[in-house]
């Protein structure tokens, strides 16, 4: 500490003691009951139910951090299929895709440099 530091709270103890030396018995008395009901306070017995709420408390934590981490649901911007294979799907030309639909699976697995001919 500072030599500043070290007379300031020299200072400052000595104003306390000061003060506390000039209470009058009926504010002594006064604090020294208050004192003695916060001690009973601290070592009285606790309902139950109290002795769950840190446990509640870290466990809605918990749920927090996994909904929060949790993968967005596929929302309509993201569809597994492309829009273009929908529009084709709901459109007129369906049920000729269908009848093919072995000969468009065999194009889907061929690579682009793969020759069809």
């Amino acid at each position: 500490m500072k030599k500043s530091d070290e007379t300031f709270a020299k200072e400052a103890r000595a104003l306390f003691d000061e003060s506390v030396d000039r209470l009058d018995a009926a504010t002594l008395s006064a604090l020294n009951r208050g004192r003695h009901r916060a001690l009973e306070e601290l070592h009285a017995p606790r309902p139950q139910w109290l002795r769950w709420v840190p446990a509640t408390g870290v466990a809605v934590a918990v749920l927090v951090g996994v909904l929060t981490l949790q993968p967005e649901p596929i929302g309509v911007d993201e569809l597994p299929v492309p829009i273009a294979d929908i529009e084709i799907l709901l459109g007129d030309e369906s049920i000729e895709m269908l009848e093919d639909l072995e000969f468009y699976a065999l194009i889907d697995q061929l690579e682009p440099d793969d020759d069809v001919g």
